[in-house]
């Protein structure tokens, strides 16, 4: 009796555990993406972006999303720029915990509040999103663009896709603790 209580415990416990590791693709800006009339930085104050997390920019072709280090940042600075794209669809992973500074590529659209900066918490997400493309290392940053045409464009009644995706993760982390439990039980 006290087994089967014991391994309905562990099993409930593993359950919550991979459940709740997930790594999350936000598309910048909601359903507005990232546009001139979005107020993205409220947008990113009540999110916590943590390491493996991922940034979707979809933009219109007027628009275009390059990362910057804190200087270019304040003084929107787009001619000194980390990792730049135009194509209406880019990706970021967040790969390390700390400052990321995005901005948009007109200096005037910058100026206007077209510019991000997302606090990237040292906690580790499980995890890619399911759906998120596959990032490739480029220094110290990871940028992916994808072949589709952004849905954005210059009509404010377009809709971007949602904002948030969640996926559970971590049925290895579930397989393992549940093998230990039953290698312990058995000894």
């Amino acid at each position: 009796m006290a087994r089967l209580v014991f391994l309905s415990l562990a099993f409930l416990a593993i359950t919550g555990f991979a459940s709740r590791c997930r790594a999350t693709t936000y598309t910048v800006g909601d359903s507005s993406g990232w546009d001139i009339s979005t107020d993205v930085e409220s947008w990113a104050r009540d999110k916590l972006f943590v390491v493996g997390d991922v940034l979707l920019f979809q933009y219109s072709s007027s628009h275009s999303v390059k990362e910057v280090n804190r200087d270019s940042y304040q003084g929107c600075n787009t001619t000194n720029v980390l990792q730049p794209s135009s194509n209406g669809n880019t990706t970021f992973a967040l790969t390390k915990p700390g400052n990321r500074y995005f901005v948009c590529g007109n200096r005037l659209h910058c100026y206007a509040g077209m510019r991000l900066n997302v606090v990237v918490d040292g906690k580790v997400a499980d995890g890619p999103a399911a759906g998120s493309p596959e990032a490739e290392a480029g220094g110290d940053s990871i940028t992916t663009t994808t072949n589709t045409p952004s849905s954005k464009n210059n009509n404010p009644a377009s809709l971007v896709p949602n904002s948030v995706m969640y996926v559970p993760i971590g049925f290895k982390s579930f397989v393992f603790v549940g093998f230990t439990c039953l290698l312990s039980w058995t000894i």
